[in-house]
């Protein structure tokens, strides 16, 4: 019965799938963001529809699919489009990421961690987090890593830095830093280190996720009563 939340986030190239690989190898519960953000605009999702009538279906590929390089070139250009489509899948992954948090409940797990890249700059799930965890990698291993890893010129990369929060704004924000400026090595033991005290922890939160569930099922109910009455 003693379970609670664990928020990882880092920047671009500081590191954070090397991490979560370690967490995983250690039997640890991980929800990916990034992969239930892919997951909900497939074509079964409801949130597919919604993007295709609210971008028209010169964003899709030939297999029906979003072609994302195509949706991101408009979001990127256009703020209110970003909003647009922020409204129509953030709600698909909420409730993607609440389904497997029960699930990992039920499995009785001590805690789960979700890995938001943008954990910190939306801010909007960090009260739900008993902890948080940042991948941290100094400015300069950072630029020299992107670079390397994705083939940018320095202004490139430089570029691409600018339009995240910084990392040295994000470790005061944060309850526990992974260090990974150095070795691999040495980013395994700080994980090590953390999941021993993740796992010595007693805080849980079952009774916030009991209390939704009981919430979110009172509203069904009503809903259903409701629609009886009118009919």
């Amino acid at each position: 019965s003693r379970m609670f939340l664990v928020g990882l986030s880092g920047g671009i190239a500081s590191g954070k799938s090397t991490v979560v690989a370690v967490l995983r190898e250690l039997g640890c519960a991980v929800i990916d963001a990034d992969v239930i953000a892919r997951e909900v605009v497939q074509p079964h999702f409801k949130a597919y529809q919604q993007i295709v009538n609210s971008f028209g279906t010169e964003i899709l590929l030939e297999n029906g699919e979003i072609n994302r390089q195509a949706l991101g070139n408009i979001i990127f250009s256009q703020p209110e489009k970003r909003q647009l489509l922020n409204s129509i899948t953030h709600p698909e992954i909420q409730k993607e990421m609440l389904k497997q948090i029960l699930k990992y409940f039920v499995l009785g797990y001590h805690y789960v961690i979700l890995d938001i890249p943008l954990l910190f700059e939306t801010n909007r799930l960090t009260k739900f987090m008993k902890y948080t965890v940042l991948v941290y990698c100094d400015p300069p291993t950072q630029l020299a890593r992107l670079m390397r890893r994705d083939g940018l010129a320095r202004a490139e990369a430089e570029a691409r830095l600018a339009a995240q929060l910084p990392l040295e704004e994000k470790r005061r924000l944060a309850t526990y830093i992974i260090d990974n400026s150095g070795e691999r090595e040495g980013t395994r033991r700080q994980v090590l280190r953390l999941h021993a005290c993740l796992e010595d922890s007693l805080h849980f939160l079952w009774a916030r996720l009991v209390a939704g569930a009981v919430i979110a099922g009172l509203g069904g109910l009503g809903y259903l009563l409701l629609r009886r009455l009118i009919s």
